[in-house]
């Protein structure tokens, strides 16, 4: 039997990253127009992500102070040879959220609002209705659910990605590792160490998130068209450990791993009249980086802002169209071999403010601070680049079973 709910300001699908922050935005302590909110995630347990890490930057408090884990002031980028660049992040600082201790604090503050409902459900189908849409759901029960909204918000991987000129999988295996002797500056973020083995294709960097003298994420990343296989992440991990870091002796207490597109595909915000995507899906990860969260937030406070003066509801791009330009280039240079990955990530960071840097992945820079970046770039290579961007087609991208052969 399928029961029908009342209809709420918004239904939201998918309790990651992006749902649980437009749930916690649209619901706010103080608004003067409050907002009804239904928030469904699935209880199958193959169907949410596993716990893993959030970075991002920002300047001064934000909404979730109280979830950060860690936070930084340097930025430390290593060039194949050993190189060493030291970012100031000036008034930024770079900071970690570990996903369960965010979402157990997300859930808390929804559970106690009035004008929230949280379902356990898995949604089969979104679609428009007339008045707005609804997301039909089955209960862990096998109870049916239809839950209506004025609009709907879906933030479920689609599993395939939209056709584009150029995509690569930032895919990566960290390990959270405590070392018997102090091993780590806890003030600095390495954030790309090149001391590591390069595929031949794409690039590989070391990153290590200092949570402690003693204590650290340290990651093995690629970027490439597919993933590795968990031994090989292992040993890669091995390898950067103890012969390049030399940490000695470590205690290995915890594992995350994961794969992010990057891509110039067009992901479509809107699906329907009333259905929108949000999140990853709806385009909030940086195709330059693989960074996410940050968009995501920007996302959600403009839909908030709209929902509640009651205007036209309008879902903005999380990223500027010259920024997506740069990185398009960017992405087809690195996929061709037309830039040695490492030695361009080592000079963009040489030649650029750290703090730069950062303002311009946020979407946050002016025309003059763009051209100069680009300038911090190999011009020549770039310039052919974009030369022929508008003319390539946009094509799938093959999936895992086509690039592993």
């Amino acid at each position: 039997m399928s029961q029908e709910r009342a209809v709420a300001d918004a239904v939201i699908v998918g309790g990651g990253a992006a749902g649980l922050s437009l749930a916690h935005a649209l619901t706010a302590p103080g608004s003067s127009r409050p907002l009804s909110v239904t928030l469904v995630e699935t209880p199958r347990r193959s169907l949410r992500p596993a716990e893993r890490t959030w970075c991002f930057w920002q300047e001064g408090a934000g909404d979730f102070d109280e979830c950060v884990a860690a936070s930084w002031r340097r930025l430390r980028v290593r060039g194949r040879d050993g190189s060493v660049t030291d970012g100031e992040l000036g008034p930024l600082r770079y900071q970690m959220l570990r996903s369960a201790t965010f979402e157990a604090w997300v859930r808390a503050r929804l559970a106690a609002r009035p004008r929230v409902r949280l379902v356990e459900a898995t949604a089969e189908t979104v679609r428009d209705v007339a008045g707005g849409a609804e997301a039909r759901c089955v209960t862990e029960d096998g109870e049916r659910l239809t839950l209506r909204g004025r609009h709907v918000f879906d933030s479920r991987p689609t599993g395939t990605l939209p056709p584009a000129r150029s995509t690569l999988l930032q895919h990566f295996r960290g390990w959270f590792v405590r070392t018997s002797a102090p091993a780590f500056d806890e003030d600095v973020v390495e954030l790309m160490d090149f001391r590591v083995p390069q595929p031949d294709h794409g690039l590989a960097f070391g990153y290590v998130l200092p949570l402690g003298p003693h204590e650290a994420l340290v990651e093995y990343t690629q970027f490439s068209r597919a993933p590795l296989t968990r031994r090989a992440y292992d040993a890669a991990l091995e390898h950067y450990t103890r012969r390049v870091l030399r940490l000695g002796p470590l205690d290995v207490r915890s594992v995350e791993s994961g794969v992010i597109p990057m891509t110039d595909a067009r992901f479509p915000r809107r699906t329907g009249p009333a259905v929108y995507r949000i999140g990853a899906v709806g385009g909030a990860t940086r195709p330059a980086t693989g960074y996410t969260f940050s968009a995501v937030q920007r996302q959600v406070r403009a839909v908030a802002a709209a929902l509640r003066d009651g205007g036209r509801m309008t879902l903005p791009p999380p990223h500027g169209r010259r920024a997506l330009a740069m990185d398009a280039v960017m992405l087809r240079a690195l996929d061709t071999g037309r830039v040695n990955g490492p030695d361009f990530f080592t000079r963009l960071f040489a030649r650029t403010p750290t703090e730069r840097v950062l303002r311009f992945l946020d979407g946050r820079t002016r025309l003059w601070e763009d051209v100069l970046i680009g300038f911090s770039t190999p011009v020549g290579p770039m310039l052919r680049t974009a030369a022929e961007l508008p003319f390539l087609p946009r094509r799938p991208f093959p999936t895992r079973e086509e690039t592993t052969g």
